[in-house]
């Protein structure tokens, strides 16, 4: 979710910024069409396009594309088979072109508008049409609605980026063992909410970087105020909390439900309830993970695959249930 990281940082008024946005790629390459950087007057920067090799020349460009206040597009072809240069670094060989953008003006307004907008949790799209090859653009900002929402160059003359409110994963359970979960969660891209009735345990020190609700389950559920968006996992461990916490969760439509213990155990928490095709349990990927940190890994993977579209859900949660994926008969 680095579109999101940079309209915050263009939020908190970054000087002098320039953002690079990907809008074509042919062949391999480290990061897809769409993917966003912002380089700062300061020599920090926001995302990635490269696994580091091409940020050094780009922050290059960004003193000229700011000073002269017009777009540049920038091409790095790494497709030759004799390339011992950039596509022997990079370890692609594909051809990418970057565009370079002065953030001010109508681009600023319109990536202000458009953080507005997506932190009500709305989609939203930012057409650039092009003339004078690159040297101008005029923007045109909208929410998504009526089709599947992509980053996607249109053609020749255009180009529409898409940015996405930041998915929100619910942990449900303030144990020890999820502190690598809501860490990896965090970095993975998701904005992560730790909700548990122990207040104590329930904690930013505990969780840093998290959003923290306190309170028993249906306490929660009422707080929490889940949409069909939302990521839930479930791992408090103790059965009665869990099966309350569960039961009430699933009176709403979630985008995914984990939940952790063997199957035997969720089973009996779920008698007499539908199995929706957003539920998973055992919760995480069949990775052979153990420990901890492994489970946290084959979760976060499972979130990440169902977010990206990589596989069907349902392929997903058949795959799950064959067996209790960490190896344990119960929590």
């Amino acid at each position: 979710m680095e579109s999101y990281d940079m309209l915050t940082a263009v939020e908190n008024g970054v000087r002098q910024a320039v953002l690079a946005t990907v809008i074509h790629v042919e062949g391999h390459a480290y990061r897809k069409q769409g993917a966003v950087m912002l380089f700062m007057e300061d020599g920090s920067s926001v995302g990635s396009i490269s696994p580091g090799c091409l940020e050094a020349d780009l922050t290059e460009y960004r003193s000229a594309v700011w000073e002269s206040g017009k777009p540049q597009m920038v091409e790095y072809d790494m497709r030759p088979a004799d390339d011992f240069g950039w596509g022997e670094s990079i370890g692609c060989g594909g051809l990418l072109r970057i565009l370079l953008e002065p953030v001010t003006g109508a681009l600023l307004v319109s990536l202000l508008a458009i953080k507005a907008r997506v932190d009500c949790g709305e989609e939203m799209e930012l057409t650039r049409t092009f003339s004078d090859s690159y040297a101008t653009i005029d923007y045109d900002w909208r929410a998504v609605s009526g089709r599947t929402p992509s980053d996607r160059r249109t053609d020749l003359s255009t180009y529409t980026s898409l940015f996405m409110p930041k998915p929100r994963v619910v942990v449900f359970g303030a144990n020890q063992d999820a502190i690598p979960l809501v860490q990896l969660a965090i970095s993975a891209g998701f904005r992560v909410v730790v909700a548990d009735w122990r207040e104590s345990m329930c904690t930013l020190e505990r969780f840093p970087g998290a959003e923290i609700e306190v309170g028993f389950p249906e306490q929660l559920i009422s707080l929490l105020k889940l949409t069909e968006r939302d990521y839930v996992v479930v791992m408090s461990h103790q059965y009665q909390k869990d099966m309350d916490f569960v039961q009430g969760v699933m009176q709403s439509s979630l985008y995914y439900l984990g939940i952790m213990g063997s199957r035997e155990r969720t089973e009996r928490m779920l008698d007499g309830l539908d199995r929706p095709e957003w539920l998973h349990y055992p919760v995480g990927l069949r990775i052979g993970s153990e420990g901890p940190f492994e489970n946290a890994v084959s979760i976060v993977a499972q979130l990440i695959a169902i977010r990206r579209g990589t596989l069907e859900r349902e392929e997903l949660c058949s795959v799950a249930k064959r067996r209790d994926i960490h190896g344990l008969g119960s929590w």
